[in-house]
């Protein structure tokens, strides 16, 4: 599990610097909403803090409990539907209705999850 989570935070960093590149350089025109930029910099920003803590997973915990396999499955999933979520609306204008406070949520949860791990072992 610790493999995979390095595997995944690594091309979930390469994503996130590319789609910082995107906000930065892509012309005010070309997002569906007159804040995409702002969208996407916040996306690109929860994707990064998570990346970093699905990094952190996959170097310090080789015998993960099923509690930091949630949590680190949860960074995961919500990251891909909080910063999808937020990608869909800046680019293409379209709200997703509660799709990013879902992944949020997850996001939340997991992080809960990894702190009650730490309680319990360690």
């Amino acid at each position: 599990m610790a493999r995979l989570w390095r595997c995944v935070a690594a091309f979930m960093g390469a994503t996130g610097v590319a789609m910082g590149a995107v906000a930065a350089h892509l012309p005010a025109e070309r997002f569906g909403l007159p804040d995409g930029r702002t969208i996407v910099q916040s996306a690109v920003q929860m994707q990064m803090w998570h990346t970093l803590a699905l990094l952190a997973l996959g170097l310090g915990c080789l015998r993960p409990s099923r509690l930091t396999v949630l949590a680190g499955c949860g960074f995961v999933l919500g990251m891909l539907i909080f910063c999808g979520a937020l990608y869909v609306t800046a680019f293409w204008g379209r709200h997703l209705g509660s799709v990013a406070p879902t992944g949020g949520s997850i996001l939340i949860l997991s992080w809960c999850l990894l702190g009650v791990s730490f309680l319990r072992h360690g």
